[in-house]
């Protein structure tokens, strides 16, 4: 029954580690906090053009997907600026493949908003 409770509590911590990160994200990142305001935008939007529930999954995995590319760029860049302060070419390369991540998201992301969207306009 010990292991059970270490497991448990272990998760426990996990998810507020996990919190945490998505909180410091949220209150401190830049980037983070104008994607939450499109984010907030389209989903206002979404509900003014009447998504289906269908249209919602797609639209709800493009702002996820937006999200997530935006905090692993970050992480990414604060690793390599903890690891390598100083201005080095190497770092400064892994810095801009990790620049399109996000990049390359928000590309999907406008693919999906416009598959969505435009035929709503199209009548």
């Amino acid at each position: 029954m010990k292991s059970d409770d270490n497991f448990i509590v272990g998760r426990l911590k996990s998810i507020k580690y996990a919190a945490k990160g998505a909180w410091l994200l949220v209150t401190t990142e830049h980037s983070i906090i104008v994607q939450i305001v499109i984010a907030i935008i389209m989903t206002i939007i979404g509900f003014y053009m009447e998504l289906t529930a269908t249209e919602w999954l797609f639209q709800i995995f493009a702002i996820g997907l937006i999200l997530v590319a935006e905090a692993a760029n970050t992480a990414i860049e604060y690793l390599c600026d903890f690891v390598h302060p100083e201005f080095h070419k190497k770092i400064g390369f892994i810095k801009d493949i990790a620049a399109g991540i996000p990049f390359i998201a928000a590309i999907i992301a406008v693919i999906i908003g416009l598959i969505l969207y435009v035929p709503k306009f199209i009548i």
